[in-house]
Order: C-alpha cells, then sequence, then structure tokens
C-alpha cells in the first residue's frame, strides 16, 4: 500500500507568514493528499503565533504536532503558572476569541509520536528509552494535558530537576523529567544526565558532554528519530536521525524534510529575533 507524501517540518515559532510561503513550494503544494508532521514550538518570539495555530488547525487531520517547550510555556500561562516573559509573543493567543479551541487543540497534541519507523519528538530522547518506551511515558503526560485538571498538573512542570530518568520516579518529579527530556534536552553528561543549562551548538566543545544522540548505546538507533529543538544544530539528514530547526525566528530558515526519500525543500526567513538582545 503506498503512503501519501509525509512533510516533517522544523520549529515555526509564530513565523506564519514564512509557513504559508514554505506550504506554497511546488514540491509540497502539488501533492494535494500530503500529510505534515510538525516538530512542536509552533509559537513564540515570532511575530503571528495566533494565525499560525490557526493555519494549523485548519489542516484538520493531515497536520499532527508534537508539544515543544514553547507550545507548553503558552499553556502554562494560560493555566496561570507561568507569567509572560518580555520576550513572548503570546499575549495575542491567550485574548483571542478562539483561545479556548485553539488551547483545547493543543491540549490534545501529544509529545511524541511513533510511525513508518520515526520517532518525532521536539527536542530528543534519554539515551536509555526505546522508541517504545518513549511514547509510553509521552503518553502519560499526554493523559494528563488531556484531563480536567490540566491547569494543576502544570503548576510544578518548571524546573532542571530531576535531569536523569528513574522509573521509580512518580508524581510532579516523573512529569517533569518526562517533559524535560522530550522538549528540552540538548547534551548529556557521561552518565547520561540531561545538562538543561548549556545550550550551545554541538560546534562548541564542552569537555565531557556529548549531544543525545551521540550517547553510546542509545535504545533509539533502530529508528529514525526526528527532532527540532536546536537551531545551531542547524538540518541533520541520516538513516536514523533527522535534525528540523533551521532557525526560522533568527533569520535563518523554515525547513520541511518528506519521510519517504528525505527530500528537502527550505525558504529563507525574515529575522524576528535578534539573538544578541537581552
Amino acid at each position: 500500500m503506498s503512503v501519501s507524501s509525509i512533510w516533517m517540518i522544523g520549529d515555526v515559532q509564530g513565523c506564519c507568514d514564512s509557513l504559508n510561503h514554505l506550504l506554497e513550494q511546488p514540491k509540497i503544494a502539488d501533492d494535494p493528499n500530503a500529510r505534515f508532521w510538525f516538530a512542536g514550538d509552533l509559537v513564540n518570539r515570532g511575530p503571528r503565533s495566533l494565525a499560525t495555530l490557526r493555519r494549523i488547525m485548519a489542516m484538520g487531520d493531515r497536520a499532527l504536532s508534537v508539544l515543544g517547550n514553547h507550545d507548553l510555556h503558552l499553556l502554562a500561562m494560560a493555566a496561570g503558572a507561568r507569567r509572560p516573559s518580555k520576550r513572548d509573543t503570546l499575549t495575542e493567543v491567550l485574548e483571542a476569541h478562539d483561545a479556548p479551541e485553539i488551547l483545547n487543540w493543543l491540549r490534545h497534541c501529544p509529545l511524541a509520536h511513533f510511525e513508518y519507523g520515526h520517532l518525532l519528538v521536539h527536542a530528543g530522547v534519554l539515551p536509555q528509552w526505546s522508541a517504545e518506551k518513549t511514547i509510553a511515558l509521552a503518553d502519560e503526560v499526554h493523559a494528563k494535558l488531556r484531563s480536567t485538571a490540566w491547569k494543576q498538573s502544570l503548576l510544578t512542570m518548571y524546573g532542571n530537576e530531576p535531569d536523569y530518568w528513574d522509573d521509580a520516579f512518580r508524581g510532579p518529579e516523573r512529569m517533569r523529567a518526562i517533559i524535560n527530556a522530550l522538549t528540552r534536552i540538548r547534551l548529556c553528561n557521561k552518565e547520561g544526565r540531561m545538562m538543561l543549562s548549556v545550550k550551545t551548538g554541538p560546534e562548541v566543545e564542552q569537555p565531557g558532554l556529548t549531544p543525545w544522540f551521540n550517547m553510546s548505546k542509545r535504545a533509539t538507533r533502530d529508528v529514525t528519530v526526528v527532532f527540532g529543538h536546536w537551531s545551531t544544530l542547524g538540518l541533520t539528514l541520516k538513516p536514523n536521525l533527522i535534525s528540523l530547526d533551521t532557525g526560522c525566528v533568527w533569520g535563518g530558515q523554515l525547513t520541511a524534510v518528506r519521510l519517504q526519500d528525505q527530500f528537502v525543500v527550505q525558504i529563507a526567513c525574515d529575522q524576528s529575533v535578534d539573538p544578541l538582545a537581552d
């Protein structure tokens, strides 16, 4: 059975004009049955988060997105668990007439998706997690976000601890570890602990630290992990690894990769955020 084309798209971060331009490219626009996987961080920092969410929601069943850290931040703001920072561009979403519908849609987005041998997450996975375990743990958080008590569950989301995984974790500690791994991880130390405060690119030598995907005995080497989040890493195409965040909001590019053959479509983006600004 043939599979419709699936285009995997990196972090949009509220750059709706760039998203529209990408979707208008002939290779994508001329494929009416195509599906779209978004690697999370649909919103924030860019100028049109509200329009971005409405655009993707209007795609219906053709679009699927995992949650990124900025998407969770929007939900936390809606829950009263977090105040906006001066660089946030989310107020228009919270004040929109259709905010309840949008937030409900966002709450029902998963934190991981596994299909056709590809594991889609926002940031990465801990080295000891298999694809099956990743989905099971992501589903735990997904269930909490879909529940009527979703606001309360987000009150304890923030924090860098625990920075490792233990199957014995319970409650907020367990949820925070899962969220941090799936939406924030970049580098690990030799024990496999997440170094969440370090945000440099892999080209900057960090003694004793390794990108999560280069950890020895990584349990997801038998599948292709697709992720965004790490704009300084840029586009990476390997048989078992696809990195999609090419810094659209920073004036880089917005990238789509076709799942079936790793064909790449990219468009240049206007800079929405100065990376050197306070």
